[in-house]
């Protein structure tokens, strides 16, 4: 066996009414914030408006992109990565399901590469070294 360090920074809310803690969370990494969502199924619920109050009461500046399709493509990602560079971005706020939470993982290596693609880093041509933090709210439509 190999000798290693592991450490993961992970906080997990998990219940009733624990939306409240989002404001505290983004808090805690800027106050610029990409929202990254599907098709709007968030809306029809509901939760966009509630997680945008909880953004409002951080003070954020609110930047979004919709439509993250499922089996998200490289070209979203980069078209995410390109508004983290142009907005100064400080957090990436992920609202849904799986291919939202991979998009915007995505989104934050990319964002910190100095290239426009996210494709170079997909193919190994360059090395993730850092990346943007990034905050979760689950959702599935069904």
């Amino acid at each position: 066996m190999r000798d290693f360090v592991f450490e993961n920074k992970t906080k997990v809310y998990f219940g009733k009414e624990q939306m409240c803690h989002l404001h505290e969370e983004v808090a805690r990494f800027g106050k610029r914030v990409l929202m990254v969502y599907g098709g709007g199924s968030i809306k029809r619920i509901g939760l966009y408006d509630k997680v945008m109050a909880e953004l409002q009461k951080a003070g954020a500046s609110v930047f979004e992109l919709s439509g993250v399709e499922p089996n998200p493509r490289h070209t979203t990602v980069n078209k995410g990565a390109a508004i983290c560079k142009q907005e100064g971005i400080d957090v990436l706020l992920a609202v849904g399901g799986g291919s939202t939470i991979d998009c915007t993982k995505a989104i934050a290596a990319a964002a910190k590469y100095e290239g426009d693609d996210v494709w170079d880093l997909i193919t190994e041509k360059a090395v993730v070294s850092e990346s943007l933090p990034i905050i979760t709210v689950c959702h599935r439509d069904r």
